[in-house]
């Protein structure tokens, strides 16, 4: 039988300098999900899809796929298999992390969409070194720009499929305080569209 990742999934989790929840997971969904991304628990995002419904890291911050739980959705529902594109988590303000390779043939790696700048960032680490970072508290330092006095108990508030609508938005110059902007809760499908439409309209 092979073995799962899992355990040392379990152990940065547990060590984690902020809190970090694991959502309970359908183990028929958790199959479905592993069959449908043709990989096993012996990986670590194989792990996380096999044992969780998704992880909510630093007060929710940030939701990294598993295999859904409640209106959070699942890692294959997300992606686009065809285009090697997997989608394996979002902030609460509509940034996304993908896990893809940076040109044909290459080995895939995570990259960044954030809603500050409307760019994709390659993070240039695979998707455990990625997993392991942001366990081991790289988000405090990652979003440093991007929180403002109390974002802690607001996130924390919000339920795994919400996310926060700011606006101005943050790739505006008026929007780059989030302390002085209009925030509330929207869907997290909400908060991910709007920046990606206007990525698109921006042309970026």
């Amino acid at each position: 039988m092979d073995q799962s990742a899992w355990p040392e999934v379990a152990e940065a989790v547990a060590a984690a300098p902020y809190p970090v929840k694991v959502l309970p997971n359908d183990p028929a969904r958790s199959s479905a999900c592993l069959a449908a991304l043709e990989i096993t628990a012996r990986s670590w995002l194989g792990a996380v899809v096999a044992n969780t419904g998704g992880l909510l890291v630093d007060h929710g911050w940030l939701r990294v796929l598993g295999s859904g739980h409640g209106g959070l959705p699942d890692v294959p529902g997300e992606s686009d298999p065809a285009r090697g594109v997997v989608v394996i988590g979002y902030d609460v303000l509509g940034g996304q992390f993908v896990w893809a390779p940076p040109q044909p043939a290459a080995r895939p790696t995570v990259h960044y969409f954030g809603p500050d700048d409307l760019g994709w960032l390659d993070l240039e680490q695979g998707y455990a070194d990625w997993l392991y970072a942001v366990l081991a508290g790289s988000l405090t330092r990652f979003y440093d720009t991007l929180r403002w006095p109390g974002w802690e108990t607001e996130v924390a508030a919000l339920a795994p499929d919400l996310g926060l609508s700011a606006w101005p938005p943050p790739f505006t110059k008026e929007g780059k305080d989030l302390s002085q902007v209009s925030r509330k809760a929207v869907s997290l499908a909400e908060a991910v569209s709007f920046y990606q439409d206007a990525a698109r309209q921006l042309g970026s």
